[in-house]
């Protein structure tokens, strides 16, 4: 049966940031990340480059996460700017999570579209991973800490790849979440001659 524009603009609009402190403990099956992965497999690529990689961290791999961004965090601060309360979140928040899926580029080996386009691509694909978690109930909020922008040696990235960033995964008992946008009459211009 098609999904009609109803059902899409449904699932579109009640997608949110939902933060790990607010995660509930309750485990994501295999079966659901695999799904959700799956859908992010779909994104569009100019030329098929497919430029999507995902690294899952689970069980005592999370506190392993944890401990390289807080780390990072503490040797990468400057005395005067550390904040226990961040280095503290820092360390816990891969631990409030079910799933951490370190979001990583490769590069196509033959450059043939640009980066950016790639870029792109994967940023397409995380948003098939983010509504796939609405759709399932999962809360989900993607993070660009520098320390992760910057992990090549802890990830084992090769040449071509980069990380992106990590995508935060957990159940929650938040109530539906209002958004905010604005009027879409405002950011667009017809052209019609």
């Amino acid at each position: 049966m098609p999904i009609t524009p109803e059902q899409a603009g449904r699932l579109i609009r009640r997608r949110r940031s939902v933060f790990p402190n607010t995660y509930n403990g309750k485990p994501i099956a295999d079966e659901a990340i695999w799904e959700i992965l799956e859908n992010a497999n779909w994104a569009p690529s100019h030329k098929l480059t497919e430029p999507w990689r995902f690294k899952v961290f689970r069980g005592k791999a999370l506190e392993r996460l944890g401990r390289y961004l807080a780390g990072w965090y503490q040797a990468n601060t400057p005395a005067g700017q550390f904040s226990e309360k961040k280095y503290e979140k820092t360390l816990n928040n891969p631990m409030r999570s079910s799933c951490v899926i370190a979001i990583c580029l490769q590069r196509d080996p033959e450059s043939r579209v640009p980066e950016w386009e790639e870029l792109a691509a994967v940023a397409c694909a995380v948003q098939n991973m983010w509504l796939s978690c609405a759709a399932h109930g999962i809360g989900s909020y993607w993070s660009t800490p520098r320390s992760i922008l910057e992990a090549e040696g802890f990830l084992g990235l090769g040449p071509g790849e980069r990380c992106l960033g990590l995508f935060y995964m957990g159940y929650h008992d938040l109530p539906e979440l209002e958004g905010k946008r604005g009027d879409i009459r405002e950011k667009v211009e017809w052209i019609a001659e």
